[in-house]
């Protein structure tokens, strides 16, 4: 599946060391700051409107699961047994049942493009009075959804698939430890609905797996990392990811596989790409998957090592973040009458595009209303087809904003954590060390063991990833390090041979 990005979130005792740096951050970032009067007034007047028609489907018991706390659910599910198959309803919340095309809203949903995410909270893509209120799919609460029906049959391979408009009703919203929970305490026979409907999220969850592994597919379970106040100083507590995360996420990108082969069915679209991994970044991977202990055969796939691997390890988490750099290059293709070529997503090995999360990312709205038209045999809006040629850059100089913002979090509460720690031990991993030209090498091919050298080093535990320097840094292999030097301000940690 796509990988996340690695995010940090802080405890509420640590908030008060890392808020100042990260006000700054977002000044120098240039983050999105508050909507307008004018987008906040027509937000808040669709919001008051009552969004009806479509389909009733709120005698549906959906569900959303979803991290604790989260109020802006775009997903909740129903899956039922069909035959031998199954059938799963997926409901996505539907902002442009709220976004005026053209107007005040619309153009500031097109300067942010996605959420942004930071360790003390986000920064959303819609105001909150719609992505957190009228448009998100709560508990207990009716709503406008694009809900999508795909029939799979007893291998979840899919059969048929479309979506359209309808009234949906939650009946839970669950964290993915309620989730785990209930699906571990149903056993293979569930008396209640909802608990049912989380069992068959297993069942179909494996088999989507199965079905990725065949097609050669690549999933990243990255580990959330909270900064908690410890003694006096921080330290860095990470939580694995369930297996209910993986089966969550599998029903999204199964949806996004039947959306880009609507698309293509429409001869209007915008599919998701990301090109195969460069074999310099596989090779440099491979070598910290030795130096962490991790077996890696010549010849086996990436994919299936990733597969095999468990994020509540700390050499495998710190593996998993390293691996994320085989995913590099993700872009966004569009199209409106002639056919692309085939242009699958490398890590999915198929194509996808983005349908499931339109309250945090902006594309999302746009390819719904196209997979919509496609199911209905209706044209695709024209204020749709207009956007086309925008969509890539947009979410471009978004996914780069946002990403830039997540990284320098990150460097921030990094330094917070080591502030204090000069000369403390660490066990790492060398993954890269520059070369003549100032380039990083995955090779042999660095210079030589004399005189002083710069790297990066992974660490296990704490999951660090920071700048090393020393003479003759041996490449892929573990090693002792010691922090050499930490500036909070400059958000920068260094490390040195021990």
């Amino acid at each position: 599946m796509s990988p996340q990005r690695r995010r940090v979130r802080l405890s509420p005792a640590a908030e008060h060391a890392v808020h100042p740096l990260l006000e700054r951050i977002r000044t120098e970032q240039g983050v999105p700051g508050p909507f307008s009067d004018e987008a906040l007034a027509e937000a808040e007047t669709a919001a008051e409107e009552q969004v009806t028609g479509g389909l009733d489907l709120t005698d549906v018991p959906f569900l959303t699961i979803d991290p604790p706390g989260a109020r802006d659910l775009d997903q909740a599910m129903h899956i039922a047994r069909d035959g031998a198959g199954y059938v799963v309803q997926y409901a996505i919340a539907d902002p442009a049942s709220f976004v005026q095309a053209g107007g005040a809203l619309d153009t500031e949903l097109a300067e942010r493009g996605v959420t942004f995410y930071g360790p003390d909270g986000s920064i959303t893509l819609h105001p909150e009075v719609i992505s957190e209120a009228a448009a998100s799919l709560l508990e207990g609460q009716t709503r406008p959804a694009c809900v999508w029906q795909i029939r799979l049959d007893g291998e979840g391979a899919v059969l048929e698939a479309g979506v359209q408009r309808a009234q949906v009703r939650s009946r839970a919203q669950l964290d993915y430890a309620d989730a785990a929970r209930r699906i571990e305490n149903a056993g293979d026979e569930p008396a209640g609905e909802l608990d049912q409907v989380l069992v068959l999220l297993r069942e179909v969850g494996q088999l989507r797996t199965a079905q990725e592994r065949a097609r050669g597919g690549a999933s990243l379970a990255i580990r959330e990392q909270e900064v908690v106040a410890d003694d006096g100083g921080y330290r860095l507590v990470q939580r694995a990811q369930l297996d209910v995360e993986d089966w969550n996420a599998q029903i999204s990108l199964l949806t996004g596989m039947v959306a880009a082969d609507l698309m293509r069915q429409a001869r209007v679209g915008v599919l998701r790409t990301l090109p195969p991994a460069d074999p310099r970044d596989v090779d440099r991977v491979r070598r910290a998957a030795h130096g962490l202990g991790i077996d890696w055969p010549q010849g086996r796939p990436y994919g299936e090592v990733l597969s095999g691997l468990d994020s509540a390890d700390p050499a495998h988490a710190a593996f998993l973040q390293e691996a994320t750099s085989l995913f590099r290059g993700a872009g966004y293709l569009t199209f409106d009458g002639e056919l692309p070529a085939h242009s699958p997503h490398a890590a999915i090995a198929s194509e996808y595009a983005h349908v499931t999360a339109p309250l945090r990312r902006l594309v999302d709205r746009y390819g719904l209303e196209i997979c919509l038209a496609a199911t209905a045999g209706t044209e695709v809006p024209g204020w749709v087809r207009e956007a086309l040629d925008d969509l890539p850059g947009i979410m471009g100089r978004a996914g780069q904003r946002s990403a830039a913002y997540e990284r320098a979090c990150v460097d921030a509460v990094e330094a917070v954590l080591l502030q204090g720690r000069i000369g403390q031990r660490f066990e790492g991993v060398i993954v890269e060390v520059d070369t003549h030209d100032g380039g990083p090498s995955a090779g042999q091919d660095v210079l030589p063991r004399t005189g002083e050298q710069r790297g990066t080093v992974v660490l296990a535990e704490p999951a660090v990833r920071a700048e090393i320097t020393g003479p003759g840094l041996p490449l892929g292999e573990r090693v002792q390090v010691r922090v050499a030097h930490v500036d909070v301000d400059e958000r920068a940690v260094r490390f040195a041979l021990a």
